[in-house]
């Protein structure tokens, strides 16, 4: 019977066993995304997301002197979440090249893991550099 498309269990290779009627089979394995990388790219796009509400707050908050206290909380959330996002960004990339040796499963999401680096590493950048600017504003 022939697989099916999509099924999980397909036979890769057959080896008959020497001297017996059985064989050994081995099995394809599909491949996954890693749920590290998927959980990079959320935090980074969550990590740019605080950094925009630093830069709300901050700015509407300059001229009455609480802007640069709840923009430096929101600032430090989104370093947090952006550092979070940049770990497991590395994480999944080393994951993902260590997979599929051996017979265990085999994971993808290299570009996802790469987006979740940057986009981490631009929600950090993006807050500190707001932060600063609101801090000088707030003194003039």
């Amino acid at each position: 019977m022939p697989p099916r498309p999509g099924e999980a269990w397909t036979p890769e290779r057959v080896e008959p066993v020497a001297g017996t009627e059985f064989g050994l089979v081995q099995l394809r394995v599909v491949p996954i995304t890693s749920g590290l990388a998927i959980g990079s790219l959320i935090a980074g796009i969550a990590s740019i997301l605080v950094a925009t509400l630093v830069l709300c707050f901050g700015i509407a908050g300059a001229p009455q002197g609480w802007g640069g206290v709840v923009a430096g909380a929101f600032a430090l959330l989104g370093a947090l979440v952006g550092g979070g996002a940049i770990a497991l960004g590395l994480i999944a990339r080393r994951q993902i090249t260590r997979s599929g040796q051996g017979g265990r499963v085999r994971f993808t999401g290299r570009g996802v893991a790469v987006a979740g680096i940057s986009c981490g590493g631009a929600g950090v950048g993006i807050a500190v550099l707001v932060l600063l600017l609101v801090m000088v504003l707030q003194s003039s």
